[in-house]
C-alpha cells in the first residue's frame, strides 16, 4: 500500500525543482506523480503510465520525478523534508481523477494502492 500526496510540478509550484526525469515543469491539469527514491529505482521507471487506486476510483498517471527519500530540507526541494518510502506524489489532476476534492479532509494525504 501506499501514500498518495500532493505536489504541484508547474514552475513556481510547490515541488521545487524541474522534474528529475526530463528536467521539465508540468501545467496542474496533466496526471503526472513522482514517486519515493526506492520505487523510482534510479530512473527506472521514468516515463511509466502507473495505475492508481483511490477512493473507489481508479486512473493513470506518467512518472516524471522521484520524491527524494534521502535528501531534502533545502533549496532544490523546495525547503521540503525528506520522502518517506512510500510515497506516490501526485499533480492536483491525479487527486481530480480520483474525485477527491479540496474540500475533502483526505485531500493532500490518502491511502491507495499502485502499480506499473
Amino acid at each position: 500500500s501506499a501514500i498518495l500526496t500532493l505536489n504541484s510540478f508547474r514552475k513556481g509550484g510547490d515541488g521545487g525543482g524541474a522534474g528529475a526525469c526530463y528536467g521539465r515543469f508540468y501545467p496542474d491539469t496533466q496526471r503526472v506523480v513522482a514517486l519515493s527514491t526506492g520505487w523510482y529505482n534510479k530512473g527506472s521507471r521514468c516515463g511509466k503510465i502507473i495505475t492508481i487506486r483511490g477512493n473507489g476510483r481508479t486512473t493513470t498517471a506518467q512518472v516524471v520525478d522521484e520524491c527524494d527519500s534521502v535528501h531534502g530540507c533545502d533549496a532544490e526541494h523546495a525547503g521540503q523534508p525528506p520522502c518517506r518510502n512510500n510515497i506516490v506524489d501526485g499533480s492536483p489532476a491525479v487527486w481530480k481523477a480520483l474525485g477527491v476534492s479540496k474540500n475533502d479532509p483526505r485531500y493532500g494525504e490518502m491511502k491507495i494502492s499502485w502499480s506499473n
